[in-house]
């Protein structure tokens, strides 16, 4: 009983108000992640399921997932899809930043009007898009055909090269609001006397971009660019709701073919073994910026 008035001390406050957040995030967070993993592991399907036969097969999913022509396509288009996005979209939203940096009229209600598309729910936009790339209504091939540059209407979600260029561009419209916010605040940082200093010694705009904006930027870079490929390696929504990983598997990414096997072939254990791989993949990801992270925080206290 000590022990315990003890433990509701004062200076234990701290582990008391994070103590439901802990709870919170075993029940719904750790215990899933604990169940799929073991669940890879097993061979359950909708036959064995309701029998409650679940044997042990060890990695035998995961040997007939890489020997799964579909798999491997699901992941190469994730890679694809993921750095596709992550490029153009860091790209043109560090050129907005940099643009809205600027002080003219309107500036910041017209960044805030360009924040719309990331706000947005992801299934609206995937609608809204999809009827966009719609060969007969679509809007999109109504401009391309008054402007003359198409002689007939592409038909942009039913061939697999056009489908996910239509997915890709997509996605890289919602998230270049987010690369835009994140890149500005980081702008604010940068003390407006450095920039000063640097015209004072002749520096012209690129120099100036180069050795003070980019070096400084650099923590605010690397944050973007993880949490950006996180947010595009696992999207799912957005896939399924515009091609279902059509036509002919060719924008399948690992979170839909995931789906697929699970919910629609009721292959439980190979759609768990495929989710597996891609939390280790995103996991990988986020230790390697913990520790660029911490390496840079070493290099500034020395």
């Amino acid at each position: 009983m000590k022990k315990v008035k003890r433990f509701f001390r004062h200076d234990n406050a701290g582990l008391l108000f994070v103590l439901p957040a802990v709870i919170y995030m075993l029940v719904f967070v750790g215990y899933p992640i604990l169940s799929n993993i073991f669940l890879s592991f097993q061979n359950v399907t909708v036959n064995n399921l309701v029998r409650g036969e679940k044997k042990f097969i060890g990695l035998g999913n995961y040997k007939v997932l890489f020997k799964d022509a579909v798999f491997i396509k699901s992941l190469t288009n994730t890679v694809f899809f993921t750095v596709s996005c992550l490029v153009i979209q860091f790209i043109i939203g560090f050129a907005l930043a940099l643009f809205f940096n600027k002080k003219f009229t309107f500036s910041k209600p017209v960044r805030g009007i360009l924040m719309i598309p990331w706000m947005m729910p992801m299934t609206v936009t995937a609608l809204i898009f999809k009827f966009m790339f719609q060969s007969k209504v679509g809007i999109l091939n109504y401009i391309l055909m008054n402007l003359g540059l198409i002689s007939e209407n592409i038909d942009w979600l039913t061939k697999p090269h056009t489908a996910m260029f239509a997915v890709i561009a997509t996605n890289i419209w919602i998230g270049i609001p987010f690369n835009m916010i994140l890149i500005s605040t980081g702008l604010t940082s940068i003390p407006e006397e450095l920039y000063e200093s640097a015209a004072i010694d002749g520096a012209g705009s690129f120099k100036k971009f180069t050795k003070i904006t980019l070096p400084l930027m650099r923590s605010t870079i690397e944050s973007i660019l993880v949490l950006g490929f996180i947010y595009t390696f696992k999207v799912y929504d957005l896939v399924y709701v515009m091609t279902s990983g059509g036509p002919v598997n060719s924008t399948h990414l690992l979170s839909t073919y995931s789906y697929k096997l699970s919910f629609d072939n009721f292959e439980y254990s190979l759609g768990s073994s495929v989710a597996n791989v891609l939390l280790v993949i995103l996991l990988l990801v986020g230790i390697l910026y913990l520790k660029i992270t911490m390496k840079g925080e070493e290099k500034n206290e020395q």
